[in-house]
Order: C-alpha cells, then sequence, then structure tokens
C-alpha cells in the first residue's frame, strides 16, 4: 500500500469518526427559515461554501493587480 492510499484511508477514518461523533441534529434559524440537520453535514457545508467564497475572492482580487 502507498503513501497516498493510507493518507486517503487515514483521512476517510477521521471523517468516518468526525461524522459519527457529530451526528445530534441542530436547528438553524434564520429570519422566517428553520432547518433541522445534522452538525456534520452543517460543518461540511460551511467548509465548501467558505472555500468557494475564498476560492471567488481570490479569483476577483487577482484578476484587478494583473
Amino acid at each position: 500500500m502507498g503513501w497516498k492510499a493510507l493518507g486517503g484511508l487515514a483521512a476517510a477514518v477521521l471523517g468516518l469518526l468526525f461524522a459519527v461523533q457529530n451526528a445530534a441534529v441542530v436547528e438553524i434559524r434564520f429570519l422566517f427559515w428553520s432547518l433541522a440537520v445534522s452538525r456534520a453535514v452543517l460543518v461540511v457545508l460551511l467548509l465548501a461554501v467558505g472555500f468557494l467564497v475564498g476560492w471567488i475572492a481570490h479569483g476577483l482580487f487577482s484578476r484587478r493587480k494583473a
């Protein structure tokens, strides 16, 4: 087994542990909306949104410099 496969397996195990330990359902309320979602799903979605916002901001600011 190579280093990449071992690293991927370790990441998968850590991700599974994170999901199991954060399986509790939390309620999110914003203005008139209410949503019940697993805490692990919420963290992953917020992480994805953060990456997307950072990627878009980086693209906008790097174009202005050039």
